[in-house]
């Protein structure tokens, strides 16, 4: 599988978020996106899986042209800023739901996707009585519960401890062994070193440099 990104742009009240985005990105491989705060990561990565149109430029993603062939991709797991759950419902019950949606993930399989992630399945308490941390994993186990070809993390190590970070590295390493395509943001420059194969440096929407 390989995502290709050619000459993206993306303006908001004519300020230009993105410009002159050239990338591609192939399977086994974890990506990280590095840079300060409004540099472009967040709306790059809402590019990719779909949600932001962007004004010029197109999205390749195995052949399939986003916004033309298709509208969003095919298999695409996503955490991107902060994770949102219904509040009265267990972590379990939440991502019950949310697989229910496409119909292709069995219980056994959540429970599986909690159980990496270092939640209890059978832990009875409602979403909102979650810790930040807590939450955090419920969703990065939500972004790969569904085996997605592409899976998109937006600073995943967030309010995690160490413990959690240990897990996250374990996951990615897991996913890129599979052949995913993976891609995260992370301001921590000693994680995103340890946990990406390519950097991508943006500065002001635009790519300033490319480290292997």
């Amino acid at each position: 599988m390989y995502v290709e990104l050619k000459d993206i742009k993306k303006t908001i009240h004519k300020s230009v978020i993105l410009e002159d985005i050239n990338l591609r990105f192939e399977g086994g491989k974890v990506y990280g996106f590095k840079g300060k705060n409004g540099c472009g990561k967040t709306m790059l990565m809402r590019v990719i899986c779909g949600l932001i149109r962007p004004d010029e430029g197109i999205v390749d993603i195995n052949g399939d042209i986003l916004w033309k062939d298709i509208s969003f991709p095919k298999s695409v797991g996503t955490l991107i800023e902060n994770p949102a759950f219904l509040s009265g419902y267990t972590g379990l019950k939440n991502l019950e739901i949310l697989a229910g949606i496409k119909g292709e993930t069995d219980i056994e399989t959540i429970k599986e996707a909690l159980e990496k992630v270092g939640l209890n399945p059978d832990d009875k308490r409602k979403y909102r009585k979650y810790s930040l941390g807590m939450k955090q994993r419920l969703g990065i186990a939500c972004a790969f519960m569904e085996h997605p070809d592409l899976v998109i993390l937006d600073e995943p190590i967030n309010a995690l401890d160490e413990q959690g970070v240990v897990l996250v590295r374990r996951i990615l390493d897991e996913l890129k062994n599979e052949g995913k395509i993976i891609i995260i943001a992370c301001h921590d420059a000693d994680e995103m070193n340890l946990l990406a194969d390519e950097i991508i440096y943006l500065e002001s929407g635009r790519i300033k440099k490319v480290k292997d």
